[in-house]
């Protein structure tokens, strides 16, 4: 029998990269999963395709997780579809590097609004369905511990979801719920080639000192969020864990 047989899961962000990735991986154990999408829907349509070619279920639902009326359609779509959930992945999130000088009320607001705001409004709606034996897992980030410069937004945007996975996981303990975070080092995607930072100096430093060699790929994330969504970690919450290549 697979990992998530009978599991209905929700993954936000989930048409390309590490979301992506969970996405498929999820459904390759036995869960259903919902591809959530902002605007990619083409993408979003493909990661749906991959999975249901390979025997899995999965459906593709528009909702921008900044927005709460958006998340409350999600969950109710999910509900209508498969009749259940089990395991929310908050993957949605974006990242925009800026130094002090150039940073915004409106830039500040992007990175919080979706990557705190977002998570804790999906988490609220979310509880709504899940029972005992559910599983929430955030995807924070590297960052929030290692403090890169020049992206102090970000950072601070992670070391809260850091301490959101925390404070729900005691919340939530007693009504058999566990809540915790993957935190990713660089990983290669869409939004790491779009940012510049495929080939930066960036991604040398970390190459040079992450004992591995090497950042990693959606791949290396994915059978982690499996692994989390199990039974396997049914006495393990409110944790961190690290996935950067031995890089702390």
């Amino acid at each position: 029998m697979s990992k998530l047989e009978n599991k209905v899961a929700v993954v936000t962000g989930a048409s390309k990269g590490i979301g992506a990735s969970i996405a498929t991986h999820l459904a390759a154990e036995g869960a259903a999963v919902v591809v959530n999408y902002a605007t990619s829907k083409d993408a979003a349509d493909r990661v749906v395709a991959g999975i249901m070619s390979k025997g899995g279920r999965a459906v593709a639902v528009r909702a921008d997780i900044a927005k709460e009326s958006d998340i409350q359609h999600l969950f109710a779509v999910t509900q209508q579809v498969f009749g259940r959930l089990d395991i929310l992945v908050n993957n949605a999130g974006i990242y925009e590097f800026q130094p002090l000088e150039a940073v915004t009320a409106e830039h500040f607001h992007r990175h919080f609004d979706l990557n705190v705001l977002g998570l804790i409004l999906a988490s609220k709606e979310a509880v709504k369905y899940l029972g005992a034996g559910g599983t929430i897992i955030n995807l924070s980030s590297f960052a929030s511990t290692a403090t890169p410069p020049n992206s102090v937004v970000y950072n601070a945007s992670k070391a809260a979801v850091d301490a959101v996975t925390r404070s729900l996981a005691k919340e939530l303990g007693p009504r058999k719920i566990r809540v915790n975070a993957i935190n990713p080092g660089m990983v290669e995607t869409e939004g790491v080639h779009a940012a510049g930072l495929a080939e930066s100096e960036f991604r040398k430093q970390i190459e040079a000192n992450a004992p591995l060699g090497r950042i990693g790929q959606p791949e290396d994330i994915g059978p982690t969020a499996v692994f989390l969504a199990s039974d396997d970690t049914a006495y393990i919450t409110g944790e961190t864990l690290l996935i950067a290549g031995g890089l702390r």
